[in-house]
């Protein structure tokens, strides 16, 4: 008599595959260090130290950590849609461009209260609309999305330093920045508002926008899991032919998809621009766009699995910096290189150990269903 196959449950594949493609990027790195003659275990300790251990460190953690949410939030709603957006660095970048053209225009006028819901809807607008374009292009003129988001990215930044250096540089000022903002357009740092109530706390750049990012992480699962749009998104991904059956215009469906990705990356400029810089200045992205990729993708585009990976990059952010100053034979260079090691692992590669995985996960549950088929 014939057994049914064994059915993969989920915790498999979002849960231990990347726990195992993680482990693996740490061995490698371990390795890595070992030969460098540092002990691996030392190394591990440090970075846990340097990230969660006193409270002016979980602020930085949690501060690389809100970056990483908004950008790896913006990838994973395009990529429930079948689009992979490699533009979040662009978009983000445009987004935090109208945060400051909004908060250098009225700051002088408005207070803190007005400005700040006008700031996010910048953002979002700004991130959106750039992200519209290549939206366009590949809906309706066949323009890959890949190509079309990275070219985006370049444009981005040449547009930032022409307007940096020409427009709106703060006269008399040899660095490319704009003035800083008035008070009104300073977003509270989290120390400054656990002072509010009593509670002293190490200052460090986190703020307020990691209650935002919060709130995005709810807002993206409430939009693509219970709407209608939602629903339209994930099903263009996983059939645009069943979907065009059905009555979706899978041409809309891209526009929407890439303009809720584009607003989402854009509210890095909240916490960049409005909440640690307060003013506009060059390359404050630094890279997050970037590494909202394998954010979404260690975190399967799901909404608490990006905040679990986006805590780890923030750790390994925050930690690798610690890692380079307390060891002296651990470079800068060779933080970046775990890091990397961590996104090749748990991007690139991020199905590598998917089959051997699944296939022992199978051998396992046939082992024991066999016994008990034989004892019935």
């Amino acid at each position: 008599m014939s057994t049914a196959p064994v059915k993969i449950p989920r915790w498999v594949d979002v849960g231990l595959i990347p726990v195992i493609n993680i482990a693996l990027a740490f061995l490698v790195s371990g390795v890595i260090l070992f030969a460098i003659d540092v002990h691996p275990l030392e190394a591990v300790e440090i970075i846990l130290y340097g990230a969660f251990g006193y409270d002016e460190a979980l602020g930085y953690t949690l501060y690389y950590t809100t970056n990483f949410v908004f950008t790896g939030l913006a990838v994973a709603v395009a990529f429930h849609a079948s689009l992979f957006n490699i533009g979040g660095e662009g978009q983000a970048y445009i987004g935090g461009l109208g945060v400051g053209l909004g908060i250098l225009a009225l700051d002088p006028y408005l207070p803190f209260i007005v400005i700040l819901p006008l700031a996010i809807l910048l953002s979002a607008a700004f991130g959106a609309a750039w992200a519209a374009i290549p939206a366009y292009l590949q809906a309706y003129r066949g323009s890959h999305i890949v190509i079309t988001t990275i070219m985006f990215n370049f444009i981005a930044a040449a547009l930032m330093v022409y307007l940096m250096v020409n427009v709106l540089i703060q006269p008399g000022s040899m660095s490319p920045e704009s003035r800083e903002f008035a008070e009104a357009g300073h977003l509270p740092f989290m120390h400054e508002v656990f002072g509010w109530f009593g509670v002293k706390v190490t200052p460090s750049p986190l703020n307020l926008s990691v209650v935002w990012a919060a709130i995005c992480c709810l807002l993206v699962w409430v939009f693509i899991w219970h709407t209608r749009w939602g629903y339209e998104i994930r099903t263009v991904g996983a059939n645009e032919t069943a979907a065009v059956y059905a009555g979706i215009d899978p041409k809309k469906v891209i526009m929407l998809a890439m303009c809720v990705s584009g607003a989402l990356a854009g509210f890095v400029g909240i916490n960049e621009v409005m909440g640690v810089h307060h003013r506009l200045l060059l390359n404050f992205t630094a890279g997050y766009g970037f590494t909202g990729i394998a954010v979404a993708l260690m975190g399967r585009n799901h909404p608490v699995g990006i905040v679990l990976a986006s805590l780890l990059f923030g750790m390994l952010y925050q930690g690798g910096a610690e890692l380079a100053f307390e060891e002296p034979k651990v470079t800068r260079e060779m933080v970046v290189t775990i890091q990397g090691l961590v996104i090749l692992f748990s991007g690139a590669l991020a199905y590598m150990m998917k089959g051997p995985v699944e296939r022992t996960y199978v051998r396992i549950v046939g082992m024991t269903q066999r016994p008990a088929a034989q004892e019935g």
